[in-house]
């Protein structure tokens, strides 16, 4: 680690409050809050290339490289973690022509698209950084950047929902066991938050989730009132193993397809930046074209073994909302985590075996923490909301999140989060310019 003033920070130790990017805690708490953060990536890490059809282990791996190389990006000044981005989904079963969640006959058709965006992405950051960070502010102002993150928060409401309330095509309607856990598990991560004492209090997450885990295991396994937790799987898994890389190959059409879905990456690391130094009381918009770069190289790199693109993941944003930990060491333990992961069946299967009402109540207060955080942008910056342009742009961008409205264009499908995304964006302008001109 270097002097203050170099290109890493020299990290101070802290141990009680607020843990800002340049501190640390002790060794053995940064241990077990990277590990947490590992849990709070997991699920969305491992769900979105399942339903792509990529191999989970492999971006699983990915994503602890890829925040390494963010990390090194941002010279560990923005606490951040990557994670298989949803935005692609779409765009990639579009490419592929294949059925989300089954096996992708075509995955080396979107990696090459991936990496397409990737390289694109980081185009824009070298921009950011030579031009200067202006003129995505202008693009994106605080009443956009707010009512993007409160809709990334709101269109991943339904998936938690589902998977609290048990849903699957073969119980549509889900089951009341699943529901109680769920909120078993909010409540729990609620109340280790509020009052648990020391070092427990900064493990919400984790110990929350544990105790739901528990009661589960007994009301299912012990007492047969659900379906039972299956363990076969982390019996027969090995200990380590390679995962299933795969090459890519560029197709035109392919990458006509997945490219432009750099303009939804570039929305979203924008406003996690902008949360992040929200929730920290710091200005890291002079870091936002490293960030861009960090995050389309990580893409790039991700794409040419056979993993999902890359995104900052707004799941770990929740996790700092609660711990108001925000030390960029605890990233690096959970990049290891990640990677060790990677390399070991055995450790995927048995993360995989949290039931889906656990993942369900523990997504209820990360999401919702994640559109929660849009009130903290607006309230930081002084968004007006008596300007008819600030509300009727954020009312718009919110309700299309929520309800996920999905938007084919030349054979480019959008989902709530890009239709927001770019709803709002040109609403917003639109406005304005209708404004300056009456």
């Amino acid at each position: 680690m270097r002097e203050a003033g170099g290109y890493f920070p020299r990290w101070r130790l802290k141990t009680e409050g607020r843990i800002l990017p340049e501190e640390r805690l002790p060794a053995g708490q940064t241990m077990v809050l990277g590990f947490q953060h590992v849990v709070a990536m997991f699920g969305s890490t491992v769900l979105a290339p399942i339903l792509m059809g990529f191999d989970p282990n492999v971006s699983i791996l990915f994503s602890g490289l890829s925040t390494l190389i963010f990390f090194v990006a941002v010279g560990g000044r923005v606490p951040s973690y990557l994670g298989s981005s949803f935005a692609f989904i779409g765009p990639v079963l579009a490419a592929t022509a294949a059925t989300a969640g089954a096996p992708n006959p075509n995955i080396a058709l979107a990696l090459g698209g991936i990496i397409a965006a990737g390289a694109l992405y980081a185009l824009i950051g070298v921009i950011v950084m030579a031009a200067g960070h202006r003129w995505i502010e202008r693009l994106m102002p605080p009443v956009l950047t707010g009512a993007i993150v409160a809709a990334i928060g709101l269109v991943l409401a339904p998936i938690a929902i589902s998977s609290a309330s048990g849903t699957g095509p073969t119980n549509p309607e889900g089951d009341q066991l699943s529901r109680w856990i769920a909120i078993l598990t909010f409540a729990a991560v609620g109340l280790v938050a509020v009052y648990a004492p020391g070092m427990a209090r900064r493990l919400p997450i984790l110990i929350g989730g544990a105790l739901a885990y528990l009661a589960y295991l007994v009301l299912a396994n012990g007492f047969g009132l659900g379906t039972p937790i299956d363990f076969s799987g982390v019996a027969a898994a090995a200990w380590f193993g390679w995962p299933r890389f795969t090459a890519p190959i560029f197709s035109a059409s392919a990458i006509t397809l997945i490219a432009p879905v750099v303009v939804i990456l570039v929305a979203e690391n924008l406003g996690h930046i902008k949360a992040i130094g929200a929730m920290t009381g710091r200005n890291l918009d002079p870091y936002l074209g490293r960030a861009f770069i960090g995050d389309g190289v990580a893409t790039m790199f991700s794409g040419a073994f056979g993993g999902a693109g890359m995104t900052t993941y707004a799941e770990n944003m929740g996790v700092m909302a609660v711990t108001r930990i925000f030390s960029t060491l605890v990233f690096l333990v959970a990049a290891a985590v990640a990677i060790l992961l990677g390399f070991s069946p055995k450790f995927g299967a048995l993360i995989q075996t949290i039931p889906g009402p656990v993942i369900g109540g523990l997504s209820i207060v990360v999401f919702g923490l994640i559109a929660a955080t849009a009130g903290r942008i607006w309230v930081e910056n002084k968004v007006d909301f008596a300007e008819p342009r600030n509300l009727i742009t954020v009312g718009v961008a919110l309700v299309l999140g929520a309800g996920n409205f999905k938007l084919d264009i030349a054979g480019f499908t959008l989902d709530g989060i890009g239709t927001a995304t770019i709803g709002a964006i040109s609403l917003y302008h639109a406005l304005g310019w209708a404004k300056r001109h009456d």
